[in-house]
């Protein structure tokens, strides 16, 4: 067999694995995956009943200080960056001044989780971005925790600046 005949080989069964492990990572109660995930309604189920068993009729608010829900209505990149604030060094502050957005930090299974940092440096592999990028997987470490995550930088342009576990 040849060199690029291995290639595909090995990338069609990297993809089938990943699939495979996609497709079992459900979560096992056999309920409707949107039943209390929803955007709109995070605290109440499809039938309307409050999540947590709580029974107000009059509608009145959830005890909740207004700044966790601040945080929980922010994007994901909002919410990376205000943790980096509280608790990261000045030069990790500085690498994440300039996320531009974050996916998928939002859902983990812990079997194969996977975000994306889009930030605002040119450049590629590289540019000037490539530092700054160790310092954002390392921050983005300490924000998510996962048994086996991958988190990956990309640069304006879309282009790979780096990665990290986390």
């Amino acid at each position: 067999m040849g060199m690029k005949t291995k290639i595909a080989l090995g990338a069609v069964v990297g993809i089938a694995v990943i699939g495979a492990l996609s497709a079992n990572s459900g979560d096992g109660d056999g309920d409707a995956r949107s039943d209390g995930r929803t955007s709109a309604s995070s605290g109440e189920k499809a039938d309307g009943a409050k999540a947590d068993g709580d029974a107000k009729a009059d509608g009145a608010s959830d005890a909740k200080p207004a700044e966790d829900k601040a945080v929980e209505k922010a994007s994901q990149a909002e919410q990376f960056k205000a943790f980096v604030r509280k608790n990261g060094t000045p030069k990790e502050k500085d690498a994440v001044s300039h996320v531009t957005k974050v996916q998928g930090a939002d859902e983990q299974n812990d079997i194969l989780d996977a975000a994306d940092v889009y930030t605002d440096f040119t450049g590629g592999i590289m540019g000037e971005g490539t530092g700054p990028a160790k310092l954002i997987a390392s921050s983005f470490a300490d924000w998510k925790d996962s048994e086996n995550g991958l988190v990956t930088i990309y640069d304006a342009d879309g282009e790979l600046l780096g990665n990290g576990q986390f």
